[in-house]
Order: structure tokens, then sequence, then C-alpha cells
């Protein structure tokens, strides 16, 4: 492969962790160190007055100073403010986000020189105002962020360059399915993917933006706090600290309890102390009902892709909470078959993200492509509508999920009264023809029609959907000059001027015609 003149970079922005990783001058991905000399960067940030601290400092103040830090912003993305009120102030959750991206970025720096490129990875089940705050939360932190690519995708990808499909001896001779399933800190995806030659394509995506390890530990906190109780008559979860110290003490216990048949908690509170010994049996009991969301997902990932298990050539295994032996037992009871951990379940999110960011950078420098990604949406798209009959908001889905991206869709609307004067597309996603029941993307609006149109008088919607999952919208009347073409406006976004305002703050780089 020609040495690229740019530094290819892929950011895995995890919940709970995150990797920056790069491709060497022979283009094999490899994953950067942070300043601690760590792979994995701990996705939380202290607020100690007027300094921000990121990282590994920040997880061990969680312990004593959980009112300061905000941890698992990434379940927040998309909202307008965080869910926890630090040092007096609210902030948007991608503003957090910006802050561990400004780490990282200064981090690789120290690595690999000053650079800006990269692509950062998002849940496949993301939804276009998570992938939107993201690429915010990028721009807030020094970044031109390339593409957003999903998690289980780049996982695929990390997998193929791993079985030496992506130079041009070496790509898979036959066609092959492969489930990736993808349980992270936070999130949980599910993918099928074919990779045909070195082409990888998305079959069906499915998942859970608030499904991850973070909830096993949840259950484990609560197993030893009961137990606390019992002892003791007081919950130590009622305290800031005793619960973040009770925090870090589960999430060992979690990966001990991974090797080992039991674990011992140690809870304090209210100088009081106990030791609680958890076994492996209760901790899979308490955490059946989880398990069992991910298994009804992946059968109906493997149906709306229109395959059988026979089908499946591999279960690839992705995340850091796939290390758990009941995720690999229900996966291997499910299929048939052992699942595959040969890619490394912390890395190879960020690995396939430097390969992406690779492949563009090629492509930008006029170098030959070693490999083509082909996405699906994760979520339908649709406009509000109202039914003449019922008069109840209803959604008139444009692009069904799963659909093979890019697309341009394109649906037929009337207006519901005569001279009337302008249009306001209203987006959601979801399935339910209830609009209600979907979630709100944005808006656009196209003001200033012509006088004395007629009722009915017909409005086509056009939604053109990328392949990182972004969407445009074009509205127009027929027969008249009234159109609008933009990207919609999103209430829970934050306006051009404050993007300005936290990127010079957060990683002091100047404005850009960023939109």
């Amino acid at each position: 492969m020609k040495k690229l003149s740019i530094p290819a970079v892929g950011i895995d922005l995890g919940t709970t962790f995150s990797v920056v990783a790069k491709l060497d001058d022979e283009g094999r991905p490899q994953t950067l160190i942070n300043a601690e000399g760590e792979r994995l960067t701990p996705s939380v940030v202290l607020f100690d007055q007027d300094a921000v601290v990121v990282g590994r400092e920040a997880l061990k103040a969680l312990a004593i100073e959980a009112e300061h830090c905000a941890e698992c912003a990434k379940r927040d993305v998309g909202h307008r403010v965080f869910h926890k009120v630090l040092e007096g102030k609210q902030y948007p959750p991608e503003v957090i986000e910006a802050l561990i991206l400004n780490k990282l970025r200064i981090d690789a720096t120290t690595q690999i020189g000053p650079f800006s490129k990269a692509v950062i990875t998002v849940p496949a089940y993301f939804d276009e105002v998570r992938r939107k705050a993201t690429q915010d939360a990028g721009y807030m932190a020094g970044l031109e962020v390339m593409d957003i690519i999903n998690e289980p995708t780049a996982a695929a990808v990390a997998f193929g360059f791993q079985q030496g499909y992506l130079n041009r001896e070496g790509s898979s001779i036959e066609p092959q399915h492969i489930l990736v399933y993808d349980l992270g800190g936070g999130t949980f995806d599910l993918t099928c993917m074919e990779i045909r030659g070195t082409e990888f394509i998305a079959l069906a995506t499915d998942g859970d933006v608030r499904l991850g390890g973070y909830d096993w530990d949840q259950r484990l906190v609560d197993l030893a706090a009961e137990q606390f109780i019992r002892k003791h008559g007081t919950d130590p979860r009622e305290d800031p600290r005793s619960a973040g110290k009770l925090w870090r003490e589960c999430e060992d216990a979690k990966r001990t309890l991974s090797t080992r048949p039991k674990a011992t908690i140690i809870c304090e509170h209210r100088g009081l102390i106990a030791h609680i010994e958890i076994t492996r049996e209760q901790f899979e009991e308490a955490t059946q009902d989880l398990l069992d969301r991910t298994r009804f997902t992946t059968v109906q990932t493997l149906k709306a892709a229109g395959l059988e298990w026979k089908d499946i050539d591999r279960v690839l295994l992705v995340g850091g909470s796939t290390r758990m032996p009941m995720v690999r037992k229900m996966l291997e009871e499910l299929t048939g078959k052992p699942p595959d951990a040969s890619v490394a379940a912390d890395e190879a999110v960020a690995h396939g993200a430097a390969l992406h960011a690779g492949l563009l950078l090629a492509k930008e420098q006029g170098l030959p492509r070693l490999f083509r990604i082909r996405n699906v949406n994760s979520h339908s798209l649709g406009v509000v509508g109202i039914d003449p009959l019922t008069k109840r908001r209803r959604n008139g889905i444009l692009i069904p999920r799963n659909t093979r991206l890019p697309v341009t869709a394109k649906r037929t609307f009337k207006t519901s009264k005569a001279n009337q004067r302008s249009v306001l597309v209203q987006i959601v996603e979801g399935e339910s023809p209830s609009a209600d029941e979907c979630t709100p993307i944005g808006r656009c609006s196209l003001p200033k029609l012509p006088a004395g149109l007629p009722a009915q008088t017909p409005v086509d919607v056009w939604f053109h959907y990328k392949p990182n999952g972004r969407l445009k919208v074009r509205v127009l009347v027929p027969g008249t000059d009234r159109k609008v073409e933009t990207e919609i406006a999103r209430e829970n976004s934050l306006p051009k001027e404050h993007l300005d305002g936290w990127r010079q703050y957060i990683s002091g780089a100047p404005p850009t015609d960023y939109r």
C-alpha cells in the first residue's frame, strides 16, 4: 500500500472506554496508547472547579467525587442536556463527548504529530440526531470528521483485514455471511453482513442504545446493596461517594466472574463495612432478562436479513461485555456454532475506523480503494401528515428501515387548505404508523407559497440519506418556483455560534464553515 501523506486515524468513542487507532506505513491498523500509557481511555470527565480532567484520573474520582463526574455521556447524546448537573451547570452531552475526543486527539498527537482528519464510530442503532451530535462533538474537539461509521461495520472491516481480505490477492472467494454481536459498555448492536470479495455489505441491523455492560454492573450494585441493607439496615446507593466506590467494586467483580465462579465485593457506607460474596450463578440469574433482550434482537435481525442460521458462517464477538461466559453460551446454543472471538474485543472497532479513514484518504489522493462499505439505515424515516378521515398525525414513511444506503426517496403530500402560504415538514424516525409514537428528528419549512393555491395542492418531499446516516431534505411545490433544499433543523442541536464557541474553548481551534 502506498504511504498516505496524512495519518489515517479512527476513533471508537465508547460509552465507558474510548480507543484511537491509526494505520502504520504498511497500512496495518495499530492502537495508539494514551498519555497514561494505556490503550483504553475511560470515557469519564471530572469537572474540578476550573479544571477539566478526562480519563483514568476522572474514573478514579468517581469513587469519591461522583457528583463532579460525567460518565456514560454517550447514552444522553441526542438529548438537550446531560442528565446530571455538574458544578452548577447543565452541559450538552456532545460537549462532554467533545472533551473526551479532545483528550484523545492531544494524546495521539504526541505519537503521530498534529492531525485533524478522523473517522468516528457510532452504534449502528444511533438515529440521525445522535449521528449529527457526534459529528458536532468532533468539530468542537478540533477534528474534521471525515465520516461516521457504524461500530459493527467497523469491526467487520477489522475482521476482514485480519483474514487477509483487504489486499488484491486475499479477497474472499466465496461470499461470507457474518453476524456481528457488539455488546459494549453502554450500547448493544447487531448487524448481519455479507463479505463479498472486498465489499462489506450490511444486510440488516438492530440494537439498543440503552443496553450494555453498564446495566450488568447496575444489577451487581443492586445485589450487593440489598445484602448490605439486610446486614446493616442502610442503603449505600443513597450516598454518591458510597455508591461510587461500590460501582468500582462491582465493575471489578463482573470481570472476576468471567473467569472465576465467585467474587467478593467490599461495600463501605457510614463507617460500616461488609464483604459480600456473589456467585456467577447469582449474577447470571439477576441479569438473565438483559441477556434475553440481546437474544431477541439477534433473532429479529437474522429474520430481517432474510437468512437462517445455516446461512451464517461466523458470529463475530465485539465489545468488552462479550467476555461474559453467559453471552458466549447463549450464542452457541442459539446458533449451533461457537462464536468467533478472533478480533480484539476492545480495539477492533477503532481498527476498522482507521482502515475506513485510510480508504477515504486514499480516495482523496487518487489512490486505488482496497474495499467498499455499503450500509443500511437502522430506523425508518418519514414525514408527519394528517389523516384526512381521523385528523390524526400519521407517519408517512419515505425510507423503510434496513434500506441500502445511499438512497433518495420521494413522497407527495397535499396542502390542507386553500391559499396555504407555507408548508412545515416535520421529520420523524420510527416504525409506527402513528407519528406520536415516533422520534421527532427535526423540521424544515417552505415559506411564501404563491397566493391562491387550491386545497390539496401537491407538495413533493425528497429525502437523500447518506451512507453515514445523515439526511438532506428537499421540498418543492410542482409548477411553482418554490423549493427548499437543506439539512433539517434539529430541536436539540447546538446552533453554529455555540459550536464555534465550544470549539475555541475546548480545542483552541478557530471556526470553520462546518455545518
